[in-house]
């Protein structure tokens, strides 16, 4: 059985064996049985260096005080600053977090930019809020994070429910905690910033951009030209949607789409700038004029070569897993396959392009923006999306060269890449004493 979460994606009532971190431990593990890799370093990535919980008080406009509880975690930092984004929904906790946390150490390690693994969030529906309460919120959030928070120590980003103007509230509040003469360091505490307050015109699309490079490079090998390919999205957010737009630009045809408002499908196509104007303007790609209303199942079972689940964790179960009817999963969410669902997967033949690989073009370019505030350069969008490519191209070619050589699916293979990455560095450096 199914059921509508806050933010409209569907996830399995039953619940899971184990929790998201235990996962993603897991994966760890049996990436690290595979390379030998060193004890103690395997000792350190299986826990966050840092876990932080706050509880703080906002008041309301109606003059009442609440209560919010969030969270950071930071997983390691043995690459660069802990980065990773914040989050604003009701079922954010420590677990999650943790979990998300890890996923972007390794991320980071795996397109080899020099940052760690954090992310943080708050327990909110943001919807329940009025903008100057959301207003309120983040700022309060930030003060109570204190010093955890810093351009060189730790970065934050946008997530679920946060946004562009979420991090300039962020940058600011936290520019109010400098001294007045170290105040121009705060552009640099967060990326995903509006392009007015040092943001990078390339930040936006990055995360959808990232999973067309990462769709494209597969296309190459099984040969499958982008002009013939056909696709279906969950999910029509910041990813989903940029992801569909620029598939679009390269011929691709989007053939169904969902979200929390329902599903629809068009086998002769659907126009994703349409559709994102009306899910801008309608909240959901429900009642979307140009294409039919059709049920869950009808669009896990969608004739397509690619899919790309862009919601949110654990949308891939073994039983959604066994109505797929594509060639290829393109991770654009964190974590959207359970361990279930993977395995249904691998024995189906179907290929997976993992998440830690897929959706890294958001922080590849936060890199660039981050890049950009610390040392006052100006951006350059076209350098920035040769730039990305060129990352995600080399870290493609990690992942299927660690497939190859340790005879690995490509979601451990990845973890393989990342993980030898990182014990290079430990092994280089030493552990402290």
């Amino acid at each position: 059985m199914s059921v509508a979460n806050a933010t409209g994606s569907f996830v399995e009532t039953t619940a899971p064996t184990q929790s998201l971190f235990e996962r993603v431990q897991a994966q760890i593990a049996r990436a690290a049985r595979a390379i030998e890799l060193a004890p103690d370093v395997h000792a350190i990535l299986d826990k966050p260096m840092s876990r932080i919980a706050v509880n703080f008080p906002v008041r309301m406009d109606d003059g009442r005080v609440r209560t919010f509880t969030g969270y950071r975690v930071q997983h390691n930092n043995a690459l660069g600053p802990f980065k990773g984004g914040i989050r604003y929904h009701p079922a954010v906790s420590m677990d999650e977090v943790s979990a998300l946390a890890a996923w972007m150490t390794l991320k980071c390690a795996l397109v080899d930019i020099p940052f760690g693994g954090g992310k943080g969030g708050v327990q909110v529906d943001p919807s329940t809020l009025s903008q100057s309460e959301l207003q309120r919120m983040t700022r309060r959030f930030v003060y109570a994070l204190g010093p955890n928070l810093g351009p060189t120590y730790d970065v934050p980003a946008p997530d679920v429910n946060t946004d562009a103007r979420t991090m300039a509230w962020i940058a600011d509040t936290y520019a109010a905690t400098l001294p007045p003469h170290e105040r121009h360091r705060a552009m640099s505490v967060v990326t995903g910033k509006p392009v007015s307050a040092g943001g990078s015109p390339s930040r936006a699309k990055a995360t959808g951009q990232g999973v067309v490079e990462l769709i494209a490079l597969w296309a190459r090998d099984k040969a499958c030209p982008m002009e013939d390919m056909t696709y279906t999205v969950q999910g029509f957010g910041k990813v989903g949607s940029w992801a569909a737009r620029i598939l679009k630009d390269k011929g691709a045809r989007l053939v169904a789409v969902q979200d929390h408002t329902g599903s629809i499908r068009d086998p002769r196509g659907i126009d994703a700038d349409a559709l994102g104007e009306h899910v801008q303007r309608h909240g959901g790609v429900a009642g979307f004029p140009a294409a039919d209303a059709i049920d869950r199942d009808a669009f896990f079972e969608t004739p397509a070569d690619v899919f790309i689940p862009a919601a949110l964790e654990d949308q891939i179960t073994e039983r959604v897993a066994a109505r797929l009817n594509v060639r290829l999963v393109a991770e654009g969410a964190n974590g959207p396959t359970t361990p279930q669902g993977d395995a249904a997967l691998q024995h189906r033949g179907i290929d997976v392009l993992p998440d830690i690989l897929c959706n890294a073009g958001g922080v590849v370019v936060s890199y660039f923006e981050w890049r950009q505030n610390t040392t006052n350069d100006v951006p350059d969008p076209k350098r920035d999306d040769a730039q990305l490519r060129e990352i995600l191209a080399r870290a493609y070619e990690r992942v299927a060269a660690a497939s190859h050589g340790f005879g690995l699916d490509w979601r451990s293979a990845a973890y393989a890449a990342a993980l030898q990455r990182l014990e290079t560095v430990y092994l280089d450096r030493g552990i402290f004493p």
